[in-house]
């Protein structure tokens, strides 16, 4: 399967990111992690030295432009990249409305070609 297919499947458009941000299970502490892309539907991000299954809720706290989002959502897909490192990604289940709105404001560039602004 081709890398464009994977992409027409999706939900939402998705953008690249790299920031830090935090994740932890409902009501346990706060660990660290790096965002690898975000949509207003969810988010990826790699988590190090932490086991995280398929299914669980997780609370994701992350930034856009200006703004601190804290979502929650379920991981519906994690994959091991070496013996500490898990790829996780997260469909968010309940989101801020605003915060669905600036998710989308700050997508929309990204997704305009070159010359057509």
């Amino acid at each position: 399967m081709g890398e464009g297919s994977g992409a027409e499947r999706r939900k939402y458009h998705r953008v690249g990111t790299d920031q830090i941000i935090s994740f932890a299970e409902i009501d346990q502490a706060d660990q660290i992690a790096v965002s690898r892309n975000l949509s207003k539907g969810g988010i990826s991000f790699e988590a190090i030295g932490v086991e995280i299954n398929l299914g669980d809720v997780l609370r994701v706290t992350f930034n856009v432009g200006e703004r601190t989002v804290v979502a929650t959502g379920k991981v519906v897909w994690a994959v091991e990249t070496d013996p500490i490192i898990q790829e996780v990604g997260i469909e968010f289940h309940t989101i801020d409305p605003e915060a669905v709105r600036i998710l989308e404001e700050a997508i929309e560039p990204e997704l305009t070609p070159v010359g057509l602004h």
